[in-house]
């Protein structure tokens, strides 16, 4: 079974950076297409970006374009976020996943086998 383990959460004043992490253990991780998401209180979790297997492809939520970056390092069995110009709607717990059955990171949550516990993030003054 695949484990992810996220960190690098906090509180970050708007307009600030943080690097999100996601280490996984128990599988071929080169074999996962990896994804974050992200749920705010009262709201579903929704979509953030998504990446390939190899990395060569991406994809991201239109409210984080131009912000968030998706990488993975498969030497390291980790997939990274790094969130610049940050913003109180931001606020949320992410989340990353894991599909064993597709080659890229796709939008849909269904689609994922394996999620991590999530990280907080807080964007305020």
């Amino acid at each position: 079974q695949v484990q992810l383990v996220e960190s690098g959460g906090g509180l970050v004043q708007p307009g600030g950076s943080l690097r999100l992490s996601c280490a996984a253990s128990g599988g071929t991780f080169s074999r996962l297409a990896m994804g974050w998401f992200r749920q705010a209180p009262g709201k579903e979790r929704e979509f953030v970006a998504g990446i390939s297997r190899g990395g060569l492809s991406s994809d991201y939520a239109e409210s984080v374009k131009g912000r968030f970056t998706i990488s993975r390092d498969n030497a390291k069995n980790t997939v990274y976020l790094q969130m610049n110009s940050l913003k109180p709607e931001d606020t949320a717990v992410y989340y990353c996943a894991a599909d064993l059955n597709r080659r890229r990171g796709t939008t849909d949550l269904n689609d994922y086998n394996y999620w991590g516990q999530g990280t907080q993030v807080t964007v305020s003054s």
